[in-house]
């Protein structure tokens, strides 16, 4: 007999292909820390020098409870999306929710740096507070099931407070999140 094994590529996960890329950038970033200026989304007015932050600090984390907070998120969101609109759709609705995100960074925010998932990672979040905003989810530490939608804006009000957390990328993948996941619901081949 004889087994032939062939790799379809088509077929990998885009969300392991993310977290991997993520992780791999992660460990980069940990030995040669001056590569959070290269890889980082710089705000007004140094964005001219270096406009491939705009996609480089959505894969660029650079400590190990930001990574993991991302990519758990990622992971759990990430997959019900990717059930319910495709790879094609989900890959779209992420690069789109972390450069969009990223906009809204460089445009709100002057002299910063910003890196991280998380506008990407609240698209995802924003699509499915619409898509199926009912269902019932428990966020760490609270013990209680909520509606996903008040857990993703609750997650966004709550964070807009934290110091040093860029806001304005998370309300910009928010916000492509919530368009997207209105389109989305209107396209009749879905059934929430």
């Amino acid at each position: 007999m004889n087994y032939t094994r062939s790799t379809n590529f088509r077929n990998l996960n885009p969300i392991i292909i993310i977290m991997a890329i993520n992780v791999i950038i992660f460990f980069a970033v940990r030995l040669f820390p001056g590569l959070i200026d290269h890889l980082g989304l710089w705000s007004r007015p140094f964005f001219i020098e270096r406009p491939w932050g705009l996609i480089t600090s959505v894969f660029t984390h650079y400590d190990l409870f930001h990574l993991f907070a991302n990519m758990f998120t990622l992971y759990f969101f990430g997959n019900y999306v990717l059930r319910l609109v495709g790879v094609k759709k989900f890959t779209l609705l992420y690069l789109a929710g972390g450069i969009l995100g990223g906009a809204f960074f460089v445009l709100l925010t002057p002299y910063s740096l910003a890196i991280g998932a998380s506008g990407a990672v609240f698209a995802l979040g924003g699509a499915l507070a619409i898509l199926v905003p009912n269902t019932k989810v428990i966020i760490f530490p609270i013990p209680v099931p909520m509606p996903l939608w008040v857990a993703v804006i609750g997650g966004f009000v709550i964070l807009s407070f934290i110091s040093g957390v860029a806001w304005q990328a998370h309300l910009g993948g928010l916000l492509t999140g919530l368009a997207a996941g209105l389109i989305f619901k209107r396209d009749r081949r879905y059934y929430f």
